[in-house]
């Protein structure tokens, strides 16, 4: 790493870094594989609670586990009974409750960021940084992460989240969009209740990428006196103009499938065309040009089908998105993608009257990491949040990752930042 620079804000640091109740709740498909997982991320009382100083030898095998409660109240004033969420854990409770880490997943993500489900099975998302004496160190932390509300792979067995998808308690069918519209913060305010449940009053730190990184943001600003240590990772601090055209677009091909119908598919052809589409933006606006042009040349999909003679025909790199898309889409809603881009957009870090403001709220040492290649959260925007949270003498630093992916190297190229996170939370 090389030595820190100074940014226009004194106290902020940037430095580069060149190496580059207890029932389940569930709903059905296994997940897609590791690779295709990657590449679409782009932009989720304890089914059984760890007793604290437990003899407990991670072995890298994870138990999906879930989290119910009987009502709770959307910051909006709503109610949704039954929730429940699923949750899984890396590492032991201490007696005193105060090793825990929170990983807050991002848009497309799940609870699954380290371990396997099986032992020849898929491991998470982050599993290059979480374990036994790695930069999340499974030996000293107790990691927890959970489903959000809402979460996209609402088909998924192993993943349990409560949404439009959801059987409504009262009339026995889905939800539909009479499930309540969900914020950032009611995420934020489930996982606090999940943690409350496990004896959980304060977090040594938080931690997420893409929309975890605005979970994050939130933890530390409503809940200061909770956050220990903030590490927010290729987000911001709130939806600016451009991201909230980008979640339009990719909200937008399932508003125009006729199987859509307005949200009420459940009885019916769910609208899978459009959510494929969406799946595909999702993808592409996730990773960055030179992912595409180093990956694929300009060869067709069928060597016998010439585009510049059939509509029909495809080019390689548009086969590889639809093919990841059609994956995706086995397990995912359209309902809960439109529900996950309305509490994305609507994302403003403390939700109050100005983003200075709830910034300004934010009193743990920050570790930004970033990519300047981001094509979702702009780096300018980053930084703008750096210096805000930095105006009041709060410490933050700003590390940026470097590689091919864009907004996606924040999930496969976080291992750069793997000494400086082991130091940070040791700090």
């Amino acid at each position: 790493m090389q030595d820190s620079t100074q940014l226009s804000t004194p106290s902020i640091a940037h430095h580069s870094h060149s190496s580059c109740h207890h029932s389940c709740h569930h709903s059905s498909h296994h997940p897609s594989p590791v690779p295709l997982q990657a590449l679409a991320a782009g932009l989720c009382l304890g089914a059984a609670l760890l007793m604290a100083g437990a003899a407990y030898a991670w072995d890298g095998v994870v138990e999906k586990q879930v989290f119910e409660m009987e009502e709770y109240t959307t910051r909006g004033g709503e109610t949704i009974a039954d929730l429940a969420v699923g949750w899984e854990a890396y590492g032991t409770l201490n007696e005193a409750r105060d090793n825990a880490i929170l990983i807050t997943h991002f848009f497309s993500g799940t609870s699954h960021a380290a371990g396997r489900y099986e032992e020849e099975g898929p491991a998470g998302y982050w599993d290059s940084i979480i374990g036994p004496g790695k930069p999340l160190d499974t030996d000293e932390f107790y990691i927890i992460a959970s489903d959000t509300l809402v979460n996209l792979n609402a088909h998924d067995p192993k993943v349990t989240t409560t949404g439009p998808a959801s059987t409504h308690p009262e009339t026995g069918e889905p939800w539909g969009l009479d499930f309540p519209v969900v914020t950032i913060g009611d995420f934020v305010d489930v996982q606090k209740a999940l943690l409350e449940s496990q004896g959980i009053e304060r977090l040594h730190a938080v931690m997420g990428a893409s929309m975890g990184a605005l979970q994050a943001y939130e933890w530390a600003s409503t809940y200061p006196e909770r956050v220990e240590r903030l590490i927010p990772v290729i987000g911001a601090g709130e939806a600016d103009p451009w991201l909230l055209a980008t979640l339009a677009a990719w909200a937008a091909p399932i508003r125009v499938d006729a199987n859509w119908n307005g949200g009420d598919y459940y009885d019916g052809e769910p609208p899978l065309d459009g959510l494929r589409e969406a799946l595909k933006l999702v993808t592409l606006n996730a990773n960055h040009w030179q992912w595409a042009n180093e990956t694929f040349d300009r060869s067709w999909a069928d060597e016998d089908a010439d585009p510049a003679r059939d509509l029909d025909a495809r080019y390689a790199i548009e086969q590889t998105l639809d093919d990841i898309a059609t994956a995706r889409a086995e397990v995912a809603d359209a309902n809960h993608l439109l529900y996950l881009v309305r509490a994305n957009q609507t994302f403003m870090a403390g939700y109050g009257k100005s983003l200075e403001a709830g910034l300004a709220a934010i009193e743990a040492p920050t570790l930004m990491l970033y990519s300047e290649d981001d094509l979702v959260f702009a780096p300018q925007s980053v930084r703008r949040t750096a210096e805000l949270i930095a105006a009041d003498g709060t410490p933050v630093e700003l590390i940026p990752l470097t590689g091919t992916r864009g907004h996606l190297d924040g999930v496969v190229a976080i291992d750069q930042a793997g000494d400086r996170l082991r130091a940070f939370l040791a700090e």
